[in-house]
């Protein structure tokens, strides 16, 4: 199958409506149809500020990058992209295309 890799990048810490944004991130996809997506904590990374954060003692709580990723249709991307920019989120995100499937019987 083809569709879209969407890869969003968020502050562990960060917040919307009072959730985590990528727990927030998560269920707004699942609620959407999205068939399935994922959160990864960084040990360390930058953004566009250029501050580096790593995962150590002294490290702020909450600081460090998180990604959230997606395998989805064009479509349900493009819807999903639509809402984010409706609701108004400041949010990064890479979109890339995508060739996905599953290998093996079921």
């Amino acid at each position: 199958m083809r569709g879209v890799s969407l890869q969003f990048f968020v502050p562990e810490g960060e917040k919307h409506q009072g959730e985590l944004m990528y727990e927030w991130l998560l269920e707004q996809a699942k609620t959407l149809g999205i068939p399935g997506g994922s959160a990864f904590r960084a040990v360390a990374g930058y953004g566009r500020h250029g501050v580096l954060h790593e995962q150590t003692f002294f490290e702020l709580a909450g600081e460090l990058p998180v990604e959230v990723i997606f395998i989805t249709s064009t479509e349900l991307a493009d819807k999903f992209l639509a809402q984010l920019k409706r609701d108004g989120l400041n949010l990064f995100y890479a979109r890339t295309e995508a060739e996905f499937g599953i290998l093996g019987g079921a």
